[in-house]
């Protein structure tokens, strides 16, 4: 399978139909792929409008956690659960635009010629938030961003692509899908910033928190750099019977 999309989701019950429709519409018909909820201990009917919709779209797989476990292992438990070797990452409140996603593939497709360890992560230059939030946002990039150097203006973004199996060995720890990109560089690999389209949020309210996401993350911010400093990447050469080099990693 060539795609699977992740989408966390926490008591998201009436913005599930519409961003399955547009995703099915966004992806139909040029890649094989999959449609991965995880439903993150949700109290309304998120699961049940699930169900329903399952019906409806075939290509839809459901993952529930009993109780919430936070947007960071929601992700994880999605992508271990994954079959499409290029995962893309989607919030589940409807303001990522899927019709994104195939321009994010081609540019990760790209990116992978020059680094197979490659992630394209969506910059929303013009976010459709409340003053609030675009404040709030805008001082936790730029603190995460002077001291980690990820040159990454908008790790906050929930639009992301990059191959599963550069994932699945990053260091796991609770809030670490804001540190993605730095915590990709750390591995050797190489992050790009795609533009991308924002949308109002129509239904609900953020599950995930706003301004507590900078002086939480600071720890989490000194926790990476710890990290960072201890990276090691090491290169491998696979010789043949005679000295030759057969494989560079």
């Amino acid at each position: 399978m060539e795609l699977s999309v992740v989408i966390p989701v926490r008591n998201e019950a009436e913005n599930i139909a519409l961003l399955l429709d547009e995703i099915s519409q966004a992806l139909d018909g040029r890649y094989e792929f999959e449609i991965v909820y995880v439903d993150d201990g949700s109290t309304d009917d998120t699961l049940p409008h699930l169900i329903a919709l399952r019906r409806s779209f075939p290509r839809l797989r459901i993952l529930r956690h009993r109780q919430g476990c936070g947007q960071s292992t929601a992700l994880l438990t999605g992508i271990r659960a994954a079959h499409g070797e290029a995962i893309a990452t989607l919030d589940g409140d409807g303001q990522n635009d899927p019709a994104d996603i195939p321009r994010l593939l081609e540019a990760l497709r790209e990116l992978c010629l020059e680094n197979p360890k490659a992630m394209v992560t969506g910059h929303r230059k013009r976010r459709k938030d409340t003053g609030w939030r675009k404040f709030s946002s805008h001082v936790a990039n730029a603190v995460r961003g002077s001291l980690l150097g990820d040159n990454t203006p908008d790790t906050g973004c929930g639009l992301k692509v990059f191959p599963r199996d550069l994932f699945l060995p990053l260091p796991y720890f609770d809030h670490m899908h804001r540190f993605l990109p730095a915590l990709v560089q750390r591995a050797g690999g190489k992050t790009i910033s795609v533009e991308v389209n924002h949308r109002p949020r129509l239904h609900g309210v953020s599950k995930y928190g706003t301004w507590h996401r900078l002086w939480v993350g600071i720890v989490d911010i000194i926790g990476v750099m710890w990290l960072q400093r201890r990276a090691f990447v090491v290169e491998v050469e696979e010789l043949d019977f005679i000295g030759n080099r057969q494989l560079t990693q």
